[in-house]
């Protein structure tokens, strides 16, 4: 099994780098890295150079991007991961395994990485909830092998949402498998913005998405 791992990028000047050399060794192993850069207006792609298989531009937006680096990949297995979130050790070997089990998709579960102990309950909240549900998150590191996401018609190209929407599409395939080992995404945002007001947010941007607001409207408010 080949893995393409794809990480879209938008001023992460100050952490591709090292999320880049974490992933030198699946590199080794003959795996592929795609780093596709929306635009950055720091040096991110300056950065990236050299520590990856593909370096692609593109517009910005996380959907177009991952899509793109979905085109120009060559494993027979996805892995989307956000620039910000470190893979658990084997997370190659943990995914084949699912694979050679017949199954066509999943996530890990998810560490947040502050240290404050309201995290432990909102990583321990998304796992379930998306356990129960069936329904993904970028910060998940969502894998899925390629015939299927291309059958699946790809992300739609939507501001925000993309993975819940990919998440409804994918499960007519099957469900996803959760695997327990946990990937580490940054808690800079909820430590940025405050924990509390970050939670509700979200909550809010869910609950309007799913009476029907649209993508660009919640965007606006998510990324102000």
């Amino acid at each position: 099994m080949k893995l393409s791992i794809i990480i879209p990028v938008y001023n992460e000047a100050e952490n591709i780098v090292a999320s880049l050399r974490r992933l030198r060794d699946y590199r080794f192993q003959g795996h592929e890295v795609i780093v596709v850069d929306g635009g950055s207006r720091d040096n991110s792609f300056d950065c990236a150079m050299g520590l990856v298989d593909k370096l692609l531009m593109s517009k910005p937006g996380r959907a177009l991007q991952m899509n793109i680096g979905a085109e120009q990949a060559q494993g027979d297995v996805l892995l989307f991961l956000h620039a910000d979130t470190r893979l658990p050790k084997d997370a190659d070997k943990l995914i084949a395994d699912v694979i050679e089990n017949d199954r066509t998709w999943g996530r890990f579960n998810v560490r947040l990485s502050g240290q404050h102990s309201f995290f432990r309950i909102i990583e321990t909240t998304m796992n379930l909830r998306s356990c129960v549900t069936g329904i993904a998150t970028g910060d998940q590191a969502i894998f899925v092998k390629r015939s299927i996401f291309e059958q699946a018609g790809a992300y739609p190209e939507i501001k925000l949402m993309e993975d819940i929407e990919l998440s409804k599409k994918l499960k007519s395939f099957g469900k996803p498998v959760c695997i327990k080992q946990r990937v580490t995404t940054s808690s800079r945002k909820w430590e940025k913005n405050g924990i509390v007001r970050t939670v509700l947010l979200m909550w809010r941007l869910r609950l309007l998405y799913f009476f029907g607001t649209s993508p660009e409207k919640l965007s606006s408010k998510y990324y102000r």
